[in-house]
């Protein structure tokens, strides 16, 4: 009997820097390649809070306990990825001797999802990872990035309506400018790894900014990537929540400026203040005199908006999507009963040396039918 042949490793993507661009847009259409796959990300932003609590991971129980955990994130996210079921012992004995962090745990199960699917890349949209791109190099020094630049008024006008940002556009044009700055330093320490588009030329131009993104991962642009609506996962997410409604339809180039009727003129100036550097540098021509006067007061106001604002928009999600609201929710309860849990391990008396689990037979965890 010949020997099963085992798909070469995908070759790994993130796309940067920043939630609410139109990523998912970009990502179902380059799924419809086969040669292409990024499943709905993990978002591991959410559970870095939480790392130093796992304390040394040289220690074999605390790394596998994360290992379990970054598997259940897996398993508690609102879009599951299909005919997929990780065994934590399986990765646990496939990168113990691997460099140990929380993105090499996150990275193999990716790979291996591209893996299954024989893509050639495979690409990571979890965008807040921006942060950690130098420590992501490390591990992947093949690693490439997308950079997706959209206008910073209607981005931040549409993270103002999304649970998962501040519900205040101080607040969120900060968050925003933090991610551009991020970005930067990749492409400045990475300049041929980086590609950065922005979304309102694939609005006007899909094709040519498909093509141009295909050229730079090495797969084949494809015409259907221009009908979205053949997309199982698109037409799935768009009606899972209202933040995705769009993604089964053709991009509305019109909805641009639509921020105009969401932002007062007071938050487009604060936005225009925050982020006028990189608006003048992307083409985005300002609206106001970008001279708005912003004091720690304002920010602290802000802070308290915000709360507010994510508590009542629980409350409304609740109410007008309950679908939507659980999933959000079960993934939240999720990630507190791991803190809880964390801290109280955390308070326990530490050991003297780091602990070892046993070896175990890689072959014991390969499926042959």
């Amino acid at each position: 009997m010949s020997a099963v042949q085992v798909p070469a490793r995908p070759r790994p993507v993130l796309m940067i820097p920043l939630r609410r661009c139109g990523s998912h847009a970009l990502r179902l259409r380059l799924n419809l390649s086969p040669e292409f796959y990024s499943p709905y990300p993990l978002h591991i932003v959410d559970l870095m809070p939480l790392v130093p609590l796992y304390g040394d991971l040289r220690d074999d129980h605390a790394y596998f306990r994360m290992v379990v955990d970054v598997v259940g994130l897996q398993a508690a996210s609102m879009v599951k990825w299909p005919d997929l079921a990780f065994d934590p012992v399986d990765i646990f004995e496939a990168i113990r001797h691997r460099p140990r962090s929380i993105h090499s745990i996150v990275w193999e199960l990716l790979l291996r999802a591209g893996q299954r699917r024989q893509a050639r890349v495979v690409m990571d949209k979890s965008l807040d990872s921006v942060h950690d791109a130098d420590e992501l190099m490390a591990l992947h020094p093949d690693l490439l990035f997308i950079n997706v630049v959209r206008d910073p008024r209607a981005q931040v006008a549409s993270m103002n309506r999304a649970i998962i940002h501040e519900f205040d556009t101080l607040l969120n044009a900060r968050i925003w400018l933090r991610a551009h700055q991020a970005a930067d330093q990749v492409a400045a320490r990475y300049p041929d790894r980086v590609l950065t588009i922005r979304y309102e030329d694939f609005l006007s131009h899909q094709q040519a900014t498909l093509e141009t993104i295909c050229r730079f991962l090495g797969i084949a642009f494809l015409p259907r990537m221009l009908d979205v609506a053949a997309s199982p996962e698109a037409r799935q997410i768009a009606q899972l929540s209202a933040l995705w409604s769009s993604n089964c339809h053709a991009p509305i180039a019109a909805n641009i400026d639509k921020f105009r009727q969401q932002l007062s003129s007071d938050e487009i100036n604060v936005i225009e203040t925050i982020t006028g550097p990189y608006m003048d540098r992307y083409g985005y021509a300002r609206l106001s005199g970008g001279d708005a006067v912003i004091t720690d007061a304002m920010h602290v106001d802000a802070l308290a908006r915000s709360v507010a604002g994510r508590e009542g928009a629980w409350r409304d999600l609740e109410q007008t999507n309950f679908r939507d609201y659980v999933l959000r929710r079960s993934r939240a309860d999720y990630l507190a009963q791991l803190g809880a849990r964390l801290a109280r391990q955390a308070a326990e008396p530490a050991r003297s040396a780091p602990a070892a689990l046993d070896e175990l037979d890689p072959a014991s965890f390969e499926v042959t039918d």
